[in-house]
């Protein structure tokens, strides 16, 4: 059992920092926070301060390529993954279940998929790729009605 706690929380950890370079960080962290005060105790406004204080150590390593405090980060977590897992044993189904919200592709997220079809010969004007456009016309306004 002890080898598979250990591997959930590298999961775990991974898909944190994953998600800390994210534009969805806001609500992942939301569900981290209220993981870690479910399950380890402590203030909610600690732990999201914590979070932060690693978003913002990973963005900086990310931006200047320090990998070293890339794998420091996600270290961290790993580590306090598994010490939580160790203490509460139960958390390891929220763990997994929270860890499919946060996959590409998982139950929290909208996946959309983009099929880009440009016919005609050569465009010589602006292509839009966009989820829904509607009442677009590119040229003169004039004999449309």
């Amino acid at each position: 059992m002890e080898a598979e706690l250990v591997a959930l929380a590298a999961a775990g950890a991974t898909a944190f920092v994953q998600q800390m370079a994210a534009d969805s960080w806001a609500q992942a962290r939301d569900r981290l926070v209220s993981f870690f005060s479910r399950h380890r105790g402590g203030e909610e406004d600690v732990i999201e301060g914590e979070l932060e204080t690693s978003r913002e150590e990973l963005t900086t390593a990310l931006e200047t390529g320090d990998e070293q405090t890339a794998l420091d980060v996600e270290s961290e977590w790993r580590t306090r993954l598994r010490r939580t897992l160790q203490a509460d044993p139960a958390a390891a189904s929220e763990l997994r279940a929270l860890l499919d919200v946060l996959a590409p592709g998982g139950k929290g997220q909208q996946v959309t998929a983009v099929h880009n079809a440009i016919s005609g010969g050569v465009q010589h004007g602006p292509v839009i790729q966009a989820g829904n456009v509607g009442s677009l016309h590119f040229g003169p306004a004039s004999g449309r009605g």
